[in-house]
């Protein structure tokens, strides 16, 4: 695809337009056709990849866990399910933290697992309420350092009004595990008059970052040791749904948001894409993103739009709204740094358009992969 597109832009500065046109329309008509066949997996086991939350997991998700349990609040592949009980809509979501190592820069595996939760509520315009945490634990961990983990996760609980109600532990012998993993479920209540979906983008809407990309992923790596740098760079993890709440108090006609965990703003920008059948355009130069992580992604060879982010959020909004919910993130300390970085177009639908700063653009499609393994 790259090599394709490189050259449909070599063409045009030679005046190819006609036949270059034709020949991504091409392209496109085939990126479709493969993504509407059957998902089948071709891997007979599960590899790394399956976890990084990029194509690998969309396909393993659909050819197994929906094509077993399908039903219609599964169907929809939100970060949560929204649903009416007497009267009242809530949202329960759930989620494993496996990141290594436990402690990095700006945060650790408890307040992750804390922050996580909440902001996959508030991806539905959930206010949190009551969070389930479950412990994998490894013979020889150390108590301190689970005891430092959980202090992380009262801490970061307190700070949201949010309380941990309920939860379990288990063991593993040594060796078969890695220290902790944990688990969380999290229940919250819609207060606002919204409908959120990853379905809803159209036509003409506007595409809003929080802030800055690739912190967490960069924090992470740099905590491994894989890196080393003079910057100090921290992870992102924050929770939103203080910053979401104010958007929504202003804004009730926002179409969606997600938060760019694993598999990053490209990632996540695809599946509002393909749930909305429009194209996304962004434009490269809009991205916020810090130099000293742009310089690490490229000692890395990885691009900071496929790297996992943990307090950031992503705004779908009409165009009319979009200085409104700017301004209201702006005011924000998590949103000081936000930006319009896109637009939704009609066409061509499901694909995601980065444009750079030299006038070429190029498809920019879900993860492959997993460079960043076990990074939240």
């Amino acid at each position: 695809m790259w090599l394709l597109l490189n050259f449909e832009r070599s063409s045009l500065r030679k005046g190819g337009h006609g036949q270059v046109r034709e020949s991504f329309k091409e392209v496109l008509k085939q990126i479709d056709s493969l993504r509407r066949k059957p998902v089948r997996l071709r891997e007979k086991a599960i590899t790394m990849a399956h976890g990084a939350g990029g194509k690998a997991t969309h396909d393993l998700v659909s050819a197994v866990f929906l094509e077993a349990f399908r039903n219609p609040l599964l169907e929809k592949l939100e970060d949560q399910a929204t649903f009416e009980l007497n009267g009242t809509k809530l949202a329960l979501t759930t989620d494993a933290f496996t990141v290594y190592p436990h402690f990095f820069l700006g945060g650790d595996i408890g307040c992750l697992s804390v922050h996580g939760t909440i902001n996959d509520l508030a991806t539905a315009g959930a206010k949190p309420l009551f969070i389930a945490a479950a412990f994998l634990l490894e013979e020889g961990f150390p108590i301190e350092d689970l005891k430092r983990i959980v202090a992380s996760m009262a801490e970061a609980s307190e700070k949201c009004n949010v309380q941990i109600v309920t939860g379990d532990t288990k063991t593993v012998q040594r060796g078969k595990g890695d220290g902790v993993y944990i688990v969380t479920t999290g229940i919250g209540i819609v207060e606002h008059s919204v409908n959120l979906s990853i379905a809803n983008a159209q036509p003409g809407d506007k595409v809003i970052l929080s802030g800055t990309i690739g912190e967490h992923g960069v924090a992470v790596m740099i905590a491994r040791g894989n890196l080393e740098l003079e910057a100090k760079i921290e992870s992102d993890t924050a929770p939103l749904w203080d910053m979401v709440d104010r958007v929504l108090k202003v804004c009730t006609k926002v179409r969606c948001m997600r938060d760019p965990t694993r598999g990053g703003v490209a990632t996540v920008l695809n599946e509002i894409a393909q749930a909305s059948q429009v194209c996304i355009r962004i434009y490269d130069e809009a991205v916020p993103i810090r130099p000293e992580v742009r310089g690490a992604c490229e000692i890395l060879g990885i691009d900071p739009l496929y790297v996992a982010n943990e307090g950031k959020m992503l705004f779908i909004v009409p165009h009319e709204e979009t200085e409104l919910v700017l301004a209201t993130l702006k005011r924000h300390p998590l949103g000081k740094d936000a930006a319009i970085i896109g637009q939704v177009e009609e066409e061509p639908k499901g694909i995601v358009l980065l444009e750079t700063g030299i006038g070429g653009a190029r498809v920019l499609d879900m993860l492959t992969g997993d460079p960043l393994p076990r990074i939240c």
